[in-house]
């Protein structure tokens, strides 16, 4: 039976220290370098031959570098030997371009999917896909996790009144995640129909649900910039919501996120982190925001 190696790219090591010590692995031997024109360097440095390769490396950060290293890695894992490659990517990278929404637009999603194929990738662990169908664009084995579990543990154990809240869907994408968060607390849920001009920015929001006297509480895969949900929480307050919570899978915070999450009207902020993006930011106003980061 192969060995399992446990490899870490440079978007988070921490996450993968983390799951090493879960394991009760050690990390695997891998030096991740530029050359002077910044093309991406890969040096594995241990016999994977045989082997049972798992390779950590989320789509945040730097989204460009980080997805070339970890198909640089993946292929030289495979083409020394080893048994299987297993590539975890927690925050799958260009997943809002998983559709034509427009005329001529790419499926840029497909395109990852085929590149991580080719490269060598056996088997693909995600978490909250930005949209399922995205596991139909690959041949291979593709687990997506759910932040379920955690997110209904932490809603019963920090919220005191969750019993008369309400699970709210920043946008209708969202929908089933809201509905089945509800089921399980058996509390009723709203959504939010939003509009974009352009990307990133919301021209106008319709909310559909009474949230009046209730403590709202926002569920949603990512928050790239904030504008979504921190317009959705003002929203809510307008609505008569007494508290408003946001809970994110993703959070990469890009952009003016951090000063709008400070503006905004919540209670409190809780996000599972897949890069370090949260250990550079110091004016995150952290009485406020919290990172929920877990490993089952």
């Amino acid at each position: 039976m192969p060995n399992i190696v446990l490899f870490s790219g440079s978007s988070h090591h921490d996450l993968s220290q983390k799951v090493a010590d879960r394991l009760g692995l050690d990390l695997g031997k891998v030096i991740t370098k530029k050359f002077s024109n910044q093309e991406t360097c890969v040096e594995i440095g241990e016999s994977v031959r045989g082997e049972d390769v798992y390779i950590v490396q989320s789509g945040c950060g730097e989204i460009n570098d980080n997805l070339m290293e970890l198909l640089i890695m993946i292929n030289a894992c495979k083409i020394a030997s080893s048994s299987r490659v297993t590539a975890v990517i927690p925050c799958f990278p260009y997943a809002r371009q998983d559709k034509k929404d427009k005329s001529r637009a790419p499926i840029s999603a497909k395109l990852v999917a085929n590149m991580l194929s080719v490269a060598g990738a056996d088997h693909i662990i995600t978490m909250d896909l930005h949209a399922s169908q995205i596991q139909g664009f690959f041949d291979i084995a593709v687990d997506n996790l759910y932040a379920e579990p955690a997110v209904l543990q932490w809603i019963r154990e920090n919220i005191p009144e969750w019993k008369n809240c309400i699970i709210v869907s920043p946008d209708a994408g969202g929908a089933k995640r809201v509905t089945s968060i509800a089921d399980r607390l058996n509390v009723e849920f709203a959504l939010i129909h939003k509009e974009r001009k352009k990307a990133n920015e919301v021209d106008r929001m319709v909310l559909v649900g009474d949230v009046k006297d209730r403590v709202a509480i926002l569920v949603d895969d990512m928050a790239d910039t904030c504008g979504t949900i921190c317009h959705a929480a003002d929203k809510l307050i307008s609505a008569g919501a007494i508290k408003v919570y946001a809970i994110l899978t993703h959070g990469i915070f890009s952009g003016p996120a951090i000063s709008r999450i400070n503006n905004a009207p919540f209670e409190a902020l809780i996000y599972m982190i897949y890069d370090n993006a949260y250990l550079n930011l110091p004016f995150i106003s952290k009485s406020r925001i919290s990172c929920l980061f877990k490993i089952m």
